[in-house]
């Protein structure tokens, strides 16, 4: 990371900068004996009484003494990208909701109040693309009221770490005491490749059904599935379901979901019975299906996998995908989650 004009370091940001992508580097610790450093890289979210914050891509948050700054500068909005499909994060999400229709949905200016009587939280938060067409503080006492409505949690789904994120709405529900709770991450690849992986296809069934055998392996159904569940999970633009049965009946070994929306295949909900993970099975339903999408015409992938599932993200960085930006929902102070 090159802060150096002439050999010298320089802080080229100041708290005009707020909004914009910067890299810093600072002190750590006491200068003496020996200065230790280190760097961030994210988007200024504020600079007030002499204290920076930086959002990373992660949407961790970072706070630096403005007196411990050894240099800065703005970058870029967005690193290049060395491979995979291009897109904003706003792209990306708004396409990604398609494919998780919420049973009720309601505009909030440019936001989307989403709600499905509690079946994920995707489902059961705002999507704040854009302005709310008044002020937050507004906004945000009109989301907690139609969710108290409803007997639900206020969540507001946040991206971060990409073209068109919302690190400054972030910035700001934390300063009103809003908590980050689930995190996860947005990969996107070409789909050509993963419909040309060597997998063998044939025990996976694609149906445009949702059938109760499916959803017998589905891990976010305990007991008799809601009709919101079932709602979300029948909805987006043209849905798929893989299937790999078991020869003796009961629960399918595995399971897959397909939205196809233009370019975009979006997979969810691809599991694999405990007892038969290592066969190749989550392979072949993510080939079955991405098969079917190009056939559909779509030509790039996306999923969304919790930032802690670390089996999942190895599994798909192995077909090639990439993380594009991440997600995080946020909950209105001294609201109880569900």
């Amino acid at each position: 990371m090159d802060f150096t004009t002439g050999g010298r370091l320089e802080v080229r940001i100041t708290p005009d900068d707020v909004g914009k992508r910067v890299s810093v580097r600072y002190l750590t610790g006491e200068p003496e004996p020996a200065p230790a450093f280190t760097d961030a890289v994210g988007v200024l979210t504020s600079w007030t009484e002499s204290t920076l914050s930086i959002t990373r891509r992660t949407g961790e948050t970072v706070r630096i003494a403005e007196s411990s700054l050894v240099a800065g500068k703005v970058v870029p909005a967005a690193p290049a990208r060395r491979r995979g499909p291009a897109a904003s994060a706003p792209e990306l999400d708004r396409v990604a909701a398609r494919a998780w229709p919420p049973v009720t949905g309601e505009p909030l200016g440019e936001w989307t109040l989403r709600a499905s009587g509690g079946f994920t939280r995707r489902a059961n938060s705002v999507l704040p693309l854009g302005d709310p067409g008044m002020a937050l503080d507004e906004a945000l006492r009109q989301v907690i009221e139609w969710y108290a409505a409803r007997e639900l949690p206020a969540y507001i789904q946040v991206s971060t770490g990409a073209e068109g994120a919302q690190e400054l709405l972030a910035a700001e529900l934390e300063t009103r005491g809003w908590t980050r709770e689930v995190s996860a991450r947005i990969s996107v690849a070409a789909l050509a490749p993963i419909g040309d992986l060597d997998a063998d296809t044939s025990a996976v069934t694609l149906s445009r059904h949702l059938d109760d055998a499916w959803l017998a392996r589905y891990q976010r159904s305990s007991g008799e599935p809601s009709p919101e569940a079932r709602t979300v999970l029948s909805g987006g633009p043209s849905v798929w379901f893989a299937t790999v049965a078991e020869p003796e009946g009961g629960a399918p070994a595995a399971i897959g979901r397909c939205v196809v929306d233009g370019r975009w295949a979006g997979f969810t909900a691809v599991e694999v019975a405990p007892e038969r993970r290592r066969q190749g099975l989550a392979k072949a339903v993510m080939t079955a299906l991405a098969r079917k999408a190009l056939d559909e015409g779509a030509s790039a992938a996306y999923l969304q996998v919790e930032t802690d599932n670390d089996g999942a993200h190895a599994l798909y960085e192995g077909m090639g995908f990439t993380v594009h930006h991440s997600y995080h929902h946020w909950r209105a102070s001294g609201q109880d989650s569900r």
